[in-house]
């Protein structure tokens, strides 16, 4: 069976493989047709075992990818000093997001209009994967990762596919919480006909990185939302799938 798979358009990175899935391909029925890589969103769990597996065999990955308990925070884990064997068979680490330079480990986070926020230092000796929906986002999810390679040089970011601004409306709060950050960050927003404002989440995560220097990032610019036959959406379907931003060293680069 094919899994179809969006390759990040970044600068090649030494050793450095990542992959952004998409909806197609897997065994998952109804409203998580197909590839649905959530444990938590009410699918079968011997589909989403299955499609995992499918995964695991499409991108020939050196391994499990470490799975996180998503809850919109800052948390970032360093897989390195996760013994999974250890923690096995309990729930997965709550984190939003993780780093590694161990070859062989994979990162990976579940998203579903939250923007995927993948990280590598440009000699390919470190990565990291953010989780960066509206409220990590403002909390500081990106300064934690960045934080977190901080001693690993030079990054460069890719911005997954998430939900558009056209399609992303947010209150009023929403927009203080970054202004309030940075002022310049109502230049994401637009006020629409209701009063309240489209945010551009991928914008907003441009500005956070240029801030911590990351000067190489590069975006894709598919909306979630508007491509339903490529994309899983919370925001516009409520009970769907989960895709998955994997990125790992290859063993080969010990």
């Amino acid at each position: 069976m094919r899994i179809d798979c969006l390759v990040p358009g970044w600068p090649p990175v030494p050793g450095v493989r990542a992959g952004f899935t998409l909806r197609t391909g897997g065994v998952s029925q109804g409203c998580y047709a197909a590839l649905n890589l959530g444990t938590h969103v009410g699918d079968a769990p011997e589909a989403v075992a299955q499609n995992r597996r499918l995964l695991r065999q499409a991108l020939s990955l050196p391994g499990e990818p470490l799975w996180l308990e998503q809850v919109h925070g800052t948390t970032v884990l360093d897989a390195d000093r996760f013994d999974r064997q250890a923690a096995a068979p309990a729930p997965p680490p709550r984190a939003d997001a993780a780093v590694s330079r161990t070859p062989g480990t994979v990162l990976a986070v579940l998203v579903a209009d939250c923007l995927p926020v993948l990280l590598a230092a440009r000699d390919g000796a470190a990565i990291g994967v953010a989780h960066a929906g509206w409220r990590g986002l403002a909390g500081g999810v990106l300064e934690a990762t960045v934080g977190a390679l901080a001693a690993d040089g030079p990054l460069q970011a890719w911005l997954g596919p998430a939900i558009g601004a056209a399609h992303f409306e947010v209150g009023t709060e929403v927009r203080a919480a970054f202004v309030a950050h940075d002022p310049a960050a109502a230049q994401a927003f637009e006020i629409n006909a209701r009063g309240r404002w489209q945010a551009d989440l991928t914008a907003l995560a441009r500005a956070r990185l240029a801030a911590l220097g990351v000067e190489c990032v590069t975006a894709e610019a598919s909306c979630c939302y508007a491509e339903p036959l490529r994309f899983f959406s919370f925001r516009r379907d409520g009970v769907t799938g989960r895709m998955a931003a994997l990125i790992w060293r290859q063993a080969s680069q010990c």
